[in-house]
């Protein structure tokens, strides 16, 4: 059954609208010949109900006196007496209690008598004053109904059913031309109409055929093509699927933007860091090379550089491992941790360290706990204070604040020279580096601020810095424990 319905949406709803006006047709048609039908045949019971009376008018002060004919049995020699005002068509017939005799009135000549079968018929009629109708030999279907005289002889009167048969017939004929026009009618009406109708459709079709056709599979895609709005209307059903697959539209392009970047962001990862472990194997190399060819390179002194950057060359890798363990969805321990504590143990450190610059703490007295990595925080923390030691200069202020509430916020500010403002969009970005006296001379390798941003997001918190000269200042939101 599903082979024989049309494939298309335009042909189903053709097909749908055509059936739905055959049905309605058939119906219209069924009921107005049922009424017409019951109505002829009420009025020919009317005409039949006079003519009844008239016949037994009739025969109400007389008896017929009908006798059998020969060896006809009950069958009479002579017709009844014809009623004055019977129609053309009409029969009469009389049951007495020794035979039944009948007449006919055709439509042209005289009265003549009916056929022993056609008595026969009439003569079965019941008395029960119900019209009905039966099929009489040799003369069709008529409209009959029985009555009985006073002297207790039955009258059978009956009027041709002819005109109202052939009134439903045609009735039934111009029923059915008209409504193969209307069909016919429907079906050229219901293509130009739905096909109008679903235009706006086949040009969402037509936006979604677009988008297929553009390079998606690498490089930078740009902006995709979208659903013009006067298709994006949320109170139509076209506008409905329009608004959907513009927000469809909206989310791939991010997506391959967000891909695009998270390439971009790959290569430029990957050469910054064959770039940051290159120069301390040159420099192995180098040292290496230079005792062997020389003989005369200090030992210790050697082993000593080699060591120092293999230590660099270990720390660049940890700190890499550890991106790259974040980016992968890897969660971090999820404890109680009093950062308070872990604060003031990196301001002390830092104190140590770096003894030229003042160090100011505020924290509250209470001890202000959130769920996470200790170590991770403390990590986070310290890479700030380190920040700050590396590029600011001597006898500037850190002050270091923590605030509790939800979010809890760690606050680390100082007074030095700023931000160069290019830099800060980029600050916590991998392998993002200030001027020259903020790189190579401090051994950092521009993996510190990401490092923090990425712990803080492991732990649901962020990580922001707004910087001018002067006023430089780090913050740190934590989900309250």
């Amino acid at each position: 059954m599903r082979r024989l319905l049309p494939s298309s949406l335009t042909g189903r709803l053709i097909l749908t609208s055509v059936a739905l006006v055959a049905v309605v047709s058939v119906l219209v048609a069924l009921a107005a010949t049922l009424v017409m039908r019951s109505y002829l045949t009420g009025r020919l019971d009317d005409q039949l109900e006079q003519s009844k009376q008239r016949a037994q008018g009739e025969f109400r002060d007389k008896d017929p006196g009908f006798r059998p004919d020969g060896d006809d049995g009950r069958f009479c020699g002579e017709p009844p007496p014809l009623a004055q005002g019977q129609g053309a068509g009409s029969l009469t017939a009389i049951v007495t209690s020794d035979c039944f005799a009948g007449l006919v009135i055709p439509s042209s000549g005289k009265p003549r008598s009916l056929s022993r079968g056609a008595l026969e018929t009439l003569a079965a009629v019941k008395v029960d004053q119900q019209p009905r109708t039966i099929d009489v030999p040799a003369l069709g279907s008529y409209r009959v109904v029985a009555a009985t005289t006073a002297q207790g002889n039955k009258v059978v009167q009956a009027l041709p059913t002819e005109d109202v048969d052939s009134t439903i017939s045609s009735l039934i004929w111009w029923e059915s031309l008209l409504a193969l026009a209307g069909i016919a009618a429907a079906a050229l009406a219901g293509r130009v109409l739905v096909r109008r109708q679903l235009q706006p459709l086949r040009e969402v079709a037509a936006t979604a055929h677009e988008v297929t056709a553009m390079p998606l599979s690498s490089g930078a895609v740009g902006e995709i093509v979208r659903v013009p709005g006067r298709l994006t209307d949320p109170t139509t059903e076209v506008g409905q699927v329009g608004e959907a697959l513009n927000q469809l539209l909206g989310h791939v392009e991010a997506a391959l933007d967000a891909r695009h970047q998270s390439e971009q962001q790959a290569r430029q990862f990957l050469a910054d860091a064959s770039h940051e472990l290159r120069t301390p194997l040159s420099t192995i190399k180098g040292y290496a090379e230079l005792g062997r060819r020389t003989g005369r390179a200090d030992p210790d002194e050697v082993l000593a550089k080699v060591e120092s950057e293999a230590g660099r060359m270990s720390t660049l890798v940890e700190d890499m491992l550890l991106l790259a363990r974040l980016d992968a969805g890897r969660g971090v321990e999820r404890r109680p941790v009093d950062l308070t504590r872990v604060v003031v143990e990196a301001v002390d450190d830092a104190r140590v360290v770096d003894p030229e610059r003042r160090w100011t703490i505020d924290v509250p007295a209470e001890p202000v706990t959130v769920p996470g990595d200790e170590q991770r925080l403390h990590q986070a923390v310290m890479n700030l204070l380190t920040n700050a030691t590396r590029h600011t200069p001597p006898r500037t202020t850190v002050d270091v604040r923590v605030v509790a509430g939800d979010p809890v916020r760690l606050e680390v500010h100082d007074d030095g020279p700023g931000i160069d403002p290019d830099l800060l969009p980029t600050i916590f970005e991998r392998f993002t580096r200030g001027d020259s006296s903020r790189t190579r001379a401090s051994g950092g390798a521009g993996l510190g601020m990401s490092l923090v941003r990425a712990i803080m997001q492991a732990h649901g918190g962020d990580a922001t810095v707004t910087s001018v000269p002067g006023d430089t200042t780090f913050t740190l939101t934590l989900p309250a424990d």
